[in-house]
């Protein structure tokens, strides 16, 4: 009796599948999670003092705390943040492991790239936003100082924000994979976008506008041309994709009509 390969799987053994490789990804968060929390911990890292590096020139005193649990759970939440940065190989591991049987040999090689420039790109706006941009808008917030007014802010609402604008930021340079995947898809073409390269601009200052609101010109403008470059970086990858896309449609019509 043939063995099955895992294309070939039924939809049930699909599933039992599936559910073995979450709770491997589940064990994974789990152990790393809890190492997080414990390093940070036993190593007394005051992650709210990292943290707290951008406003620091711009209020008076300490950052206060309204609640008893308040930097219990901002230390929770950077456990589980690092959790998943240190848990992601295993993650993109069994996410790997689960999809390649059903991707052919031209999308296997694609995958681990797209994958390591996603991460690439996300760190990359998130180191943008906390050492240039956090800085700036906090700046330009703090510069509505009253002298009868003592500025202080809460951790928790801070911290918030703080990754908030993190998050926002590594997400929106996640443009290039976005355009990427929809090139290999057929969605999008570079002729297009090279067609809509005077709107972009404008949704790009719309789009910096909306993740920056309240900040000043500069940080407005520093993230209206990094995504504008980023949109012309899609170009490029999308053309490349273009490319192959139809050398590869190009050479399976010619053995097919052979």
């Amino acid at each position: 009796m043939a063995l099955q390969t895992p294309a070939e799987m039924p939809f049930l053994d699909h599933l039992e599948e599936l559910r073995w490789r979450l709770f491997r990804c589940a064990i994974a968060l789990a152990i790393t999670i809890i190492g997080s929390f414990a390093l940070i911990v036993t190593q007394k890292i005051d992650v709210i003092r990292i943290l707290a590096k951008p406003v620091e020139p711009y209020v008076q005193g300490s950052l206060i705390a309204t609640h008893p649990t308040e930097l219990f759970g901002i230390n929770m939440d950077v456990s589980i943040a690092l959790g998943v940065i240190l848990a992601s190989p295993v993650l993109v591991w069994q996410i790997w492991a689960f999809l390649s049987p059903a991707l052919y040999k031209h999308e296997k090689k694609v995958v681990i790239p797209v994958l390591i420039g996603a991460a690439l790109l996300f760190l990359a706006g998130c180191s943008l936003s906390y050492f240039f941009v956090l800085p700036v808008t906090l700046g330009f917030l703090q510069s509505f100082q009253s002298e009868a007014v003592q500025s202080t802010l809460r951790v928790g609402e801070y911290i918030g924000f703080v990754i908030s604008m993190c998050v926002a930021f590594g997400a929106a340079f996640e443009l290039p994979i976005v355009v990427l995947l929809l090139s290999a898809l057929g969605i999008v073409n570079p002729r297009m976008l090279k067609k809509f390269r005077r709107h972009s601009f404008v949704g790009c200052m719309v789009a910096a506008a909306l993740i920056t609101p309240g900040s000043d010109i500069s940080a407005l403008a520093a993230l209206t041309i990094a995504l504008y470059l980023l949109y012309e970086l899609s170009i490029g990858l999308s053309a490349v994709v273009a490319r192959r896309r139809e050398k590869r449609i190009a050479s399976e019509s010619a053995f097919e009509g052979a």
